[in-house]
């Protein structure tokens, strides 16, 4: 029997917003002393109240534009509970039935052939604080907390289950850091943490549209990782199901150590969160005029500053692509052309 691949990619990127979601902390925090950039907002002290970062909404409103969404006038924050050490709070503050962006696409080229990918929602959430394992000399294990993270602004990418290998799962997620590059909303750096993924995948017959039994893997840092982790992960559940045995649905973790996924924990279903209405802050309200004057800032992108190099410079498809890589590199060539 033949099997087809089934990929769907929950991507999360930081917003490049001077001050954290919900408060005045700075969020540049990557070369920050521990425990440095926090507030009584960010650990989630009782009767702290959050405040929203005008800005992160207009980034949101900027990707959801980017990748054709239709963006909502009405969008609320949710508490999604759940216990994790990272978590200081016991619940994250994100948006769960009304995301600010919803029923987009992103095309990517496979094989000189244009592929749409959906985009089910892009929906702003804050960043959670961040772990950090160690041993001690005599060989204990422990975790330390640094909760400078906490509270940084996220916009979360869904998309649709459309992409079918890991190649184009890899190629899906080049693209879009390049746009939100281009956009100048993140650094989109994933080995600053900046622009992770997790990724959802199953296996199903050929032919069939039933969706089968879905893991989700996480802790991939590179491109490399996340192609060698989905990789292994189609060859683990084709030998599973034609073994005649069944799929967990689970949370997998990547081992860069062992190059194989692990299991983590059985997957939790969105009513194990248990979300609520954030009852601290107010539903947003965007009006037609805010989101066309946020549109008409969008800059040009890659897949029609390819085509208009094409067409004004006669360069070859592959030439405009490599000049276009990144916006810096663009206007660089340009900015020469004029001298």
């Amino acid at each position: 029997m033949k099997f087809e691949t089934v990929i769907g990619l929950e991507v999360h990127c930081q917003l490049s917003t001077q001050s954290k979601l919900f408060c005045s902390c700075p969020s540049k925090y990557q070369l920050s002393e521990p425990n440095s950039l926090i507030c009584v907002v960010c650990v989630g002290f009782p009767g702290s109240l959050p405040v929203i970062n005008e800005k992160s909404i207009e980034f949101a409103i900027i990707a959801g534009l980017a990748l054709n969404c239709k963006i909502a006038n009405y969008t609320r924050f949710d508490r999604k509970n759940y216990s994790y050490p990272d978590l200081t709070k016991g619940y994250q503050i994100s948006q769960f039935l009304h995301p600010v962006a919803e029923s987009g696409h992103l095309s990517i080229k496979i094989n000189e052939k244009i592929k749409q990918i959906g985009i089910t929602r892009i929906h702003v959430e804050e960043d959670v604080a961040k772990l950090v394992h160690s041993s001690s000399p005599s060989g204990e294990q422990f975790s330390l907390i640094d909760i400078n993270r906490s509270g940084v602004p996220l916009i979360e990418i869904v998309s649709e289950p459309d992409m079918r290998s890991p190649e184009e799962a890899r190629t899906y997620l080049s693209t879009l850091r390049i746009i939100l590059r281009y956009l100048d909303i993140s650094t989109a750096n994933m080995e600053e943490g900046s622009f992770r993924c997790d990724a959802n995948i199953s296996i199903r017959p050929e032919g069939t549209k039933k969706l089968g039994t879905k893991v989700e893997i996480k802790n991939m840092n590179s491109l490399k990782s996340i192609f060698q982790a989905l990789s292994y992960e189609v060859k683990r559940q084709t030998n599973l199901i034609s073994s005649g045995k069944s799929i967990i649905q689970e949370t997998r973790g990547w081992s860069e150590q062992k190059n194989i996924t692990v299991s983590q924990r059985i997957k939790e279903d969105s009513e194990g969160y248990r979300y609520f209405p954030e009852p601290d802050i107010p539903p947003i309200e965007l009006t037609n005029s805010f989101i066309d004057k946020i549109a008409s800032t969008l800059p040009e992108l890659p897949a029609k500053k390819i085509d208009r190099f094409m067409d004004s410079y006669e360069l070859s498809e592959q030439d405009a692509s490599s000049l276009t890589v990144s916006k810096d590199i663009a206007e660089f060539f340009e900015n020469t052309l004029l001298y």
